[in-house]
């Protein structure tokens, strides 16, 4: 009789309790510090694909990688533009390296439209956002 019964109470003691475990928000934060086009296609290119599955992103723009974030040299990073600029009108946050820009000589309106000058707090949000992966190129 227990052997019946057991089986059928697990059942219905799992069946009322409440679903308290949603799945927590996934983002991904990639830490761009590359400005060789192939380098910079496949992160940019790899944050594309997961935004796509509903995951956030944010993608930052250090060192060299301020570069491609630059509309000077829209001439050199076509293709990395035109991505990065979809992202953005999808959602994406992209944040450039400030010590970086002024490294590289570039100037806060040099960025291309809806990236934003990181700050400390930016930067550190999206790393320790709960649920949140980091990648570096």
């Amino acid at each position: 009789m227990l052997k019946r019964f057991l089986p059928l109470a697990c059942t219905a003691l799992i069946a009322c309790m409440p679903l308290t475990l949603a799945a927590a928000p996934t983002s991904l934060f990639i830490n761009m510090t590359t400005d060789e086009g192939h380098r910079s296609s496949m992160a940019i290119g790899f944050g594309s694909n997961q935004l796509q599955r509903g995951h956030g992103l944010t993608i930052f723009f250090n060192d060299k990688g301020v570069k491609v974030a630059s509309k000077v040299n829209a001439s050199l990073y076509p293709e990395q533009q035109k991505l990065i600029q979809t992202l953005v009108g999808k959602g994406a946050t992209i944040l450039v390296c400030p010590m970086c820009m002024k490294q590289y000589g570039i100037k806060e309106a040099d960025l291309l439209a809806g990236l934003k000058v990181s700050s400390p707090e930016l930067t550190g949000n999206a790393i320790f956002a709960e649920g949140a992966q980091t990648l570096s190129w």
